[in-house]
């Protein structure tokens, strides 16, 4: 399998590509025009450049996960247009060439996020539930629609709604760890709103079956089985790594630090399952948080 991967050089892109080439598959990253400004006709180079046969060629099947850091600093306008267009225009523009090749990928595997369900309070949510409301959500709703046009011309499209990504050297547990570390760990908010989150090596493994497993279409939420609410996942990161977790921040402190972003990321709760990961019977490797917080500090140290 030839597999093309966009956003390769991200959390997840690294991770995914070292396990394709374990596993002796091929990866091709597939780059970013520098001079673009914008994520339109000139964001993929390739394709701007009509670079792609020489570049790309041909290809089994495409891991889409560029986009622009949705946490990297406070949401303006300017920051939230970016957020959006480099979602929507540049997965449209990406699935518009797709369906021209000859011959076409048979699966593309398209990151979306649980952001799609919005701040839902305690409610249960699975693949069929409607989308919420806010800005992510609508992000996420028209990224997913954003793939149509790949799957209007044959190709097998999985929409992979991904949770809270833990991992001991990105994402959000390592931007977490130095304050608990230091004794300054402590529930957001009431602690009350549920976190859906997903190892790294999970991820990658939903990922790999989702690129093999012809059963699998449309939208599949990659959250481990067991989601937690704040307050928990504090008291197991402070169990794991033996320091209190007595500092919780009050959610104006958030807010006026961080705007709507504290609202959208930091105090939503989004109770997520996977239905269709259970109807395939998938395993995960960590599916309750306490061991996975475990395992995770291991390959840290």
């Amino acid at each position: 399998m030839r597999v093309l991967i966009s956003g390769s050089n991200g959390l997840v892109g690294r991770a995914l590509t070292e396990r394709l080439n374990e596993t002796g598959r091929e990866s091709v990253a597939l780059r970013r025009s520098a001079t673009a400004s914008t994520p339109d006709s000139s964001m993929w180079e390739p394709i701007r450049r009509g670079t792609w046969a020489n570049d790309v060629g041909p290809v089994d099947a495409v891991v889409h996960l560029a986009g622009e850091n949705i946490a990297g600093r406070r949401w303006t306008r300017d920051v939230k247009r970016r957020i959006r267009e480099s979602r929507v225009l540049g997965t449209e523009q990406l699935c518009r060439h797709l369906a021209t090749l000859d011959p076409r990928p048979k699966v593309l595997v398209a990151a979306s996020a649980v952001g799609y369900y919005g701040n839902r309070g305690d409610d249960v949510l699975a693949e069929s539930t409607p989308p919420g409301s806010g800005f992510l959500a609508e992000v996420c709703r028209d990224w997913e629609n954003s793939c149509r046009l790949a799957a209007e011309a044959g190709i097998r499209v999985v929409n992979i709604r991904i949770g809270m990504v833990l991992a001991a050297k990105g994402g959000a547990l390592a931007r977490l760890l130095p304050l608990f570390k230091l004794g300054l760990g402590g529930k957001l908010g009431s602690g009350r709103q549920w976190m859906s989150w997903i190892s790294l090596d999970d991820l990658i493994e939903i990922i790999l079956r989702a690129l093999a497993d012809k059963t699998l279409a449309g939208p599949v939420n990659a959250v481990a089985p067991n989601p937690v609410t704040n307050h928990e996942f504090t008291e197991a990161l402070g169990r794991i790594i033996k320091r209190p977790t007595v500092f919780a921040v009050p959610a104006f402190a958030l807010r006026l630090a961080m705007g709507e972003m504290a609202n959208a990321l930091l105090l939503a709760s989004a109770r997520v399952v996977s239905h269709k990961l259970d109807e395939i019977g998938h395993r995960f490797r960590h599916p309750d948080i306490q061991a996975a917080l475990g395992s995770i500090m291991l390959t840290e140290n």
